[in-house]
């Protein structure tokens, strides 16, 4: 049995334009996805997915997510839940030359799900490393992080960066341009995450960037400029220089809401930890709903955010610099 633990992450800056070859400077944070794995004598897989949904579920299949399991709750649910394992499990076989290799899959995450802090891709990288020293292959973290983005980009229908998958393999402050990854300097920054317990749908919400891009030249000149943040928000980090990071942050956020991905409950966090002293704040993730990240050494932006409508929760999250690790 083999039990190995990946990072969240927060987006400083670039989500959505790193869909379209801009950089991104992702950070991984203090909360974990952990996936316990065991070989079982079949080629079945039985996951239990304790904080996949609001109860949680065990499934239990084999062939892959398109057989219809016999479990209690939606079909959607299951796809959701066990689509990302099931495609970690199929590059765990194909790294070990395992391909009828069958697992007990238990999955524990403190990342809530679907918020814009990287469940998908710590549970994916997690079950990666698990399976594959299960099979008794340890798996080079670069490796880890490339087989990690492709199973995201097939449960993605090709719409997958490796901003998520890599910065949860290797921890810390990341840098992903295209295919392009490396890690970059930060300081310790004072990450504050507002949580309003909602999920957006990234696959309508990058569809709708598109669909502004391909109908406005402005909006791809939106895109480019998020870009541009991005590269200016490199050097200040270099340079240690938080306050600027702050601002930086806010003008992100303002590009977002301008390419339609935010909303009413990310705004008003995004407001309320400004109003509260944040040097800056801007949605993290796809948008739509979920979390925003904000820089505040003091406390008044994470109580601030908790007593804001719509904020579910508020916590500190410490930078990562640790990847996936065996625990």
């Amino acid at each position: 049995m083999i039990v190995s633990s990946a990072p969240g992450k927060v987006y400083l800056f670039g989500e959505h334009a790193v869909v379209y070859g801009e950089p991104a400077v992702p950070c991984a944070i203090e909360r974990r996805a952990t996936v316990t794995v065991e070989s079982r004598d079949d080629d079945r897989l039985r996951v239990n997915a304790k904080d996949l949904s609001l109860n949680g579920f065990t499934v239990e299949y084999s062939g892959g997510t398109d057989e219809t399991p016999d479990v209690n709750v939606s079909e959607s649910l299951v796809r959701a839940g066990v689509g990302y394992i099931d495609a970690s499990i199929e590059q765990a076989r194909d790294a070990t030359d395992t391909p009828d290799a069958g697992f007990d899959i238990t999955v524990e995450s403190d990342i809530p799900l679907g918020a814009g802090l990287g469940s998908s891709a710590a549970v994916t990288v997690a079950t990666i490393d698990a399976a594959s020293r299960e099979l008794g292959v340890e798996l080079p973290t670069d490796e880890i992080a490339d087989r990690a983005y492709r199973a995201e980009l097939a449960v993605q229908d090709g719409e997958a960066s490796r901003a998520d998958t890599f910065c949860s393999a290797t921890g810390g402050a990341v840098r992903v341009e295209g295919d392009d990854c490396r890690a970059i300097e930060a300081p310790d920054l004072p990450i504050v995450v507002g949580f309003d317990g909602g999920a957006g749908d990234t696959g309508k919400l990058v569809a709708g960037v598109r669909a502004l891009r391909e109908k406005y030249e402005f909006a791809t000149d939106t895109v480019e400029s998020v870009g541009d943040i991005v590269r200016r928000g490199e050097r200040v980090l270099a340079e240690g220089d938080v306050d600027e990071l702050g601002r930086l942050m806010d003008f992100n956020h303002g590009l977002l809401e301008a390419l339609g991905v935010s909303s009413r409950s990310l705004d008003n966090m995004v407001w309320a930890a400004r109003d509260a002293g944040a040097l800056g704040a801007k949605l993290t993730g796809a948008g739509g709903g979920g979390c925003i990240v904000a820089l505040d050494p003091t406390d008044e932006t994470k109580t601030a955010l908790r007593f804001t409508p719509g904020c579910e929760d508020a916590f500190r999250a410490e930078l990562d610099t640790e990847g996936v690790r065996v625990e």
